[in-house]
């Protein structure tokens, strides 16, 4: 029955997105998504279908939301600890990093339920961000040099916590102060991970067999408070949280080089910290950081048009 839901959802999206008059889908897809007052958001995932998943720092809670209408509800009770990014399958599972919990876990968005637990490291961490391959689920750890990653088998079956893999940073990363590895995405030949240095802002090519990383040539462009990225064919879009900006880079194919080629600005922005996307629109979260967080504090995700020529 799942997978009939999410073929369904599916091609529900396209015609939806791609078919509709676009009149017609501004009408009913609303272009801010009010989240719980004191929620704290930091991750979003989008899909299969118009359906959105946001992660709370406060205590975990993961929020649902039907972009169609804006109606949502909390979907999973979080572990009270925080979930940042977060990324959905095919299967109907949602993908969880558990910040400074040092975890990351698994939980089946039509139950709530969590169906794996993984304890990455017991030392200072902050687990940040996590991207699906064909093999791995890999996540960031912003305090630490090195990704761990979560085997993922073709059968769909969850890997056990000792199948967990720590693949160290080296090359030319310089793990420094402050926050380092945060958003991370496939490269567009699907051969290596991209991997941003917040605080160095910098974009980094991982080799996946050694963990051996190679700046990105970005033309000068520092990725200064990178934050999450979102890959669309060669297309690269980068949050720079602090900044209220979403840095646009076309790349080439390994992904040894990027031109910027658009910023996205919007004043709906509030610190945002990831981005994703529903056919032409991109979704991103607003994290709030320099507004003291209180129970009555007001969250929303802005919703915005990817630039033509980006989509």
């Amino acid at each position: 029955m799942r997978t009939s839901r999410f073929v369904l959802a599916f091609a529900l999206a396209l015609v939806v997105a791609v078919l509709a008059p676009p009149a017609a889908t501004a009408k009913a897809f609303p272009d801010r998504l009010e989240l719980p007052d004191g929620f704290l958001p930091e991750g979003i995932a989008i899909g299969p279908g118009p359906t959105a998943w946001f992660g709370s720092r406060a205590d975990g809670d993961i929020f649902e939301v039907d972009l169609r209408t804006g109606a949502g509800h909390i979907m999973s009770q979080g572990p009270g600890t925080p979930s940042v990014g977060l990324k959905s399958d095919r299967r109907g599972r949602l993908f969880i990093a558990g910040g400074p919990a040092g975890d990351g876990r698994v939980v089946d968005v039509d139950s709530g339920e969590i169906l794996a637990s993984y304890q990455f490291t017991t030392a200072a961490s902050f687990v940040n961000d996590v991207v699906l391959t064909k093999r791995y689920a890999w996540f960031t750890d912003s305090s630490q040099p090195q990704l761990y990653g979560v085997p993922l088998a073709r059968d769909g079956r969850l890997a056990d916590p000792e199948d967990v893999v720590t693949l160290p940073l080296s090359g030319d990363w310089v793990q420094g102060t402050g926050f380092g590895a945060n958003g991370l995405t496939e490269t567009p030949d699907g051969r290596g991970l991209l991997v941003v240095h917040s605080t160095a802002g910098e974009l980094h090519r991982v080799d996946l067999r050694t963990g051996a990383t190679r700046r990105v040539d970005l033309g000068g462009y520092a990725v200064s408070n990178g934050d999450g990225m979102l890959l669309r064919g060669r297309t690269l879009y980068v949050v720079q949280n602090q900044l209220n900006k979403v840095a646009v880079f076309r790349l080439d194919r390994a992904a040894r080089t990027g031109r910027l080629i658009h910023t996205i600005t919007d004043p709906g922005f509030d610190i945002p910290t990831t981005v994703a996307a529903f056919g032409r629109w991109l979704y991103l979260p607003n994290a709030r950081f320099t507004t003291p967080p209180t129970p009555d504090t007001p969250y929303w995700v802005t919703r915005v048009d990817a630039p033509r020529g980006c989509r």
